[in-house]
């Protein structure tokens, strides 16, 4: 349905008061609330249901419906969200402290639960409607008062109580039990209360909350508050998850997956990938996560032949690579988390630098021409940089590869009979953290002890 079909009551009006020589000629204008003929259910015959779609603001869309029959005089009214049940529940709550309050529009939809709190009185999940905090707490009254004869006959001790709530309820309307509460708790999401601008804390609140199961199955739908999680709402380990994203390069709906892998000896992480099909874009990343360790890791690894090459490595966001023979370095931040294995890395790196060095591929057949832009000196010296990179990557010559990690969460697998101590080709030690790592992540202003000494 488009959007514009949706408008506030206000603008609608204005859309469609013609005057009245237009609606003499124009008797095709559409009309803001559309009337359909229905079957009245009190005396079966023919009656008229207007329906009004309209957007509250703040809010979103409802369909406000009226059913009247001229046959019997049976009336009804109410209203339905124009959308689906949201993502989460709605709670929202409201505490009045003056008459202007009572005129707070309230968007009550048939699934939600009205209660006065000091009054103690609650409205279970039934009719929808859109009304205000008065005509809610009025309706109330006088339903409660319409079955006191009857009450005061049959059940005396029920009508006192009812009769305390009723008179409360009068006191209320009336502006003398000021200040009180009134909460409207929608699971569908798709209640509300009107906030105001001038609304100081603790006056109007809104919370969303995740439905319990029981609330899922009253509304039909599946279990989804941990699906696919475990009893602690925590993510399975070698599960792929999949989620909404969108795209950076083209801004189009596209897919993350993320998957949380155990590394043996190690530590779990958690490996996301997007793609998008409109436009090709690939990105893959790797998260580490724990507590901040005291101090940095250094890895060094002497990579000598294939079996080197297929070792696992992690290396994280705050990793410095470098590989002294080869005359490379990788800043922190450059290429993200990656965990695959050192041909991968370096062929990563060597793809990515080449592109951006030549702008193409290094298997692209335009890179014999690529370069030619550059003096001769400097694309000597960056083709023989490409080439020992190749070598290495192919397994011709030997290197050797440094992680520094001031967070200690990169990782070369080692390949001894303790998988958890390094081998004979590994050397892995503690640092102490420079004051310039502590600054750029963040460390030195953070503080978990006794921090309410500085408030």
């Amino acid at each position: 349905m488009p959007e514009e079909t949706f408008t506030p009551i206000g603008q609608k009006v204005e859309d469609i008061a013609p005057t009245a020589a237009e609606a003499q000629a124009e008797d095709d204008e559409p009309r803001g609330v559309e009337e359909i003929e229905s079957l009245c259910m009190n005396c079966h015959e023919n009656g008229t249901t207007r329906l009004l779609l309209t957007q509250i603001p703040y809010f979103r869309e409802i369909i406000i419906m009226s059913f009247s029959c001229d046959k019997c005089g049976f009336q009804n009214n109410e209203i339905q969200p124009a959308g689906t049940f949201q993502l989460k529940g709605v709670h929202v709550e409201l505490r009045l402290t003056q008459m202007e309050d009572f005129a707070r529009q309230v968007v009550k939809s048939d699934t939600a639960t009205v209660k006065f709190i000091e009054l103690d009185v609650e409205v279970p999940a039934g009719r929808g409607q859109l009304t205000n905090v008065e005509g809610l707490l009025s309706t109330i009254v006088d339903d409660l008062e319409s079955g006191q004869a009857d009450r005061k006959e049959q059940a005396p001790e029920v009508y006192e109580k009812v009769e305390e709530i009723i008179q409360k309820g009068r006191k209320m309307l009336a502006g003398e039990a000021f200040p009180f509460r009134v909460s409207v708790d929608d699971p569908a999401g798709n209640s509300f209360i009107t906030p105001d601008m001038r609304d100081g804390v603790g006056k109007w609140e809104k919370r969303e909350y995740l439905r319990t199961k029981e609330q899922n199955e009253a509304l039909g739908l599946t279990d989804t508050s941990n699906e696919g999680l475990t009893d602690n709402g925590d993510i399975i380990p070698d599960t792929v998850y999949a989620f909404p994203a969108t795209c950076p390069g083209c801004m189009h709906p596209c897919t993350t997956n993320m998957k949380m892998v155990d590394i043996p000896h190690f530590r779990q992480v958690v490996i996301m990938n997007t793609t998008c099909d409109d436009c090709g874009y690939k990105s893959n990343d790797v998260k580490t996560g724990g507590e901040v360790p005291e101090k940095g890791k250094k890895v060094t690894i002497k990579v000598r032949n294939s079996v080197d090459l297929a070792r696992d490595i992690l290396k994280s966001e705050s990793c410095f690579l470098e590989c002294p023979e080869l005359n490379l370095s990788v800043n922190p931040g450059t290429l993200g988390g990656r965990f695959t294995t050192v041909e991968g890395l370096l062929t990563q790196v060597r793809d990515d630098l080449h592109n951006q060095i030549f702008q193409t591929g290094p298997e692209d057949p335009a890179a014999v021409h690529a370069g030619d832009s550059l003096p001769a000196e400097e694309k000597a010296r960056w083709d023989k940089f490409f080439s020992d990179l190749s070598a290495a990557i192919k397994g011709e010559r030997e290197f050797t590869i440094i992680l520094t990690d001031p967070m200690a969460s990169s990782y070369v697998q080692s390949l001894a009979d303790d998988p958890a101590q390094p081998d004979e080709q590994m050397t892995v030690e503690e640092y102490e953290r420079t004051d310039e790592e502590e600054e750029e992540l963040g460390l030195k202003d953070m503080k978990t002890e006794n921090y309410s000494e500085d408030h």
